[in-house]
């Protein structure tokens, strides 16, 4: 029974919301070209990281290359979804299922790092004498694998669910791959809801709570200059993760498109790059590019401007 209503609802699902081929193929190149290029000035920011040892001992650039990473993992598998969908149509489930599932993690990974890196920069502005003692390296690796923890709840509960529900369909089925219809027992709906808004509270309030200290301390600060750059900063903070916040309303969104059945195919891919990629494109300008330090760096290879291994870049040393 289960097995014939998600075919059903898929079949529906895949006629609205595909479109004619030029804008499948205009939709997809879209979506190919921001993921290589955002994954392109991600590489060089991981290369970066990984050639100096000055960012090694620092826990809030350990928390940014992690957040790099996902994301970059998050786009990858996020994309090869969008794209395989529009290209085979119906998937293996099993198969199907493990795209999802590394992209449900990555995708829920982001908010949390960056409610984690919030915390952390509070800490620094608002504690600095205490800065060291509180964010050590250790401390940040095991905050890292709480991320993980927690976004594991989000999604493995629902693939054991159906692994127990109905096994043999999960092994050997052709679905249309995504979540909303692999993955719809009722528990898991119930459950992923509850998550959802969980979280949503969790990270909202370590939002509003860090970055208006964060903000009153920037307003104590006598320097104009340094006054606005770190309203500015944190103003793009704020943005940033909210749009990565949007993740938790994912459901409600693409549920409330279903209303407008004629816009359907074009609301879900305006949100698809709203809620996917966008917060993506930020991470890197506010987090790397906007950082004194990593942009020292950075510069050397952004395009491609490598230089030979013995050669000494600023600030490093023998």
């Amino acid at each position: 029974k289960f097995m014939n209503s998600s075919s059903n609802v898929s079949v529906s699902n895949s006629v609205i919301y595909r479109g004619t081929t030029e804008t499948i193929v205009t939709r997809n190149v879209i979506v190919v070209v921001l993921g290589l290029v955002i994954n392109y000035i991600n590489g060089t920011l991981v290369h970066t990281f990984r050639k100096h040892q000055v960012f090694y001992v620092n826990p809030r650039y350990i928390l940014f290359i992690h957040l790099v990473v996902n994301d970059m993992i998050q786009l990858t598998t996020t994309i090869s979804l969008h794209v395989f969908s529009y290209i085979f149509y119906k998937m293996n489930a099993s198969f199907c299922c493990l795209l999802i599932v590394v992209a449900s993690f990555t995708t829920m990974n982001t908010p949390l790092n960056l409610a984690v890196m919030a915390v952390e920069c509070y800490i620094a502005v608002c504690f600095p004498l205490r800065h060291t003692e509180l964010c050590t390296i250790n401390r940040t690796y095991i905050l890292i694998g709480c991320i993980w923890v927690l976004s594991s709840v989000s999604i493995v509960p629902d693939v054991f669910i159906h692994l127990a529900a109905d096994p043999l369909w999960f092994s050997y089925s052709i679905a249309f791959c995504d979540k909303d219809i692999l993955l719809r027992h009722p528990v898991s709906l119930q459950k992923r809801a509850l998550t959802y808004i969980t979280y949503l509270t969790i990270v909202w309030f370590t939002l509003l709570f860090t970055y208006f200290k964060i903000f009153f301390a920037a307003q104590a600060v006598k320097s104009v200059d340094g006054n606005a750059k770190a309203r500015n900063t944190i103003l793009l903070h704020g943005f940033q993760l909210l749009l990565c916040m949007l993740t938790y309303v994912d459901p409600i969104v693409k549920n409330s498109i279903i209303v407008l059945p004629q816009y359907i195919a074009e609301l879900r891919f305006f949100w698809y790059i709203l809620a996917h990629i966008l917060p993506r494109f930020i991470s890197p300008i506010v987090y790397g590019l906007r950082d004194k330090i990593f942009k020292q760096y950075l510069k050397n290879y952004l395009l491609c401007n490598i230089r030979a291994g013995n050669k000494l870049y600023p600030g490093q040393e023998l």
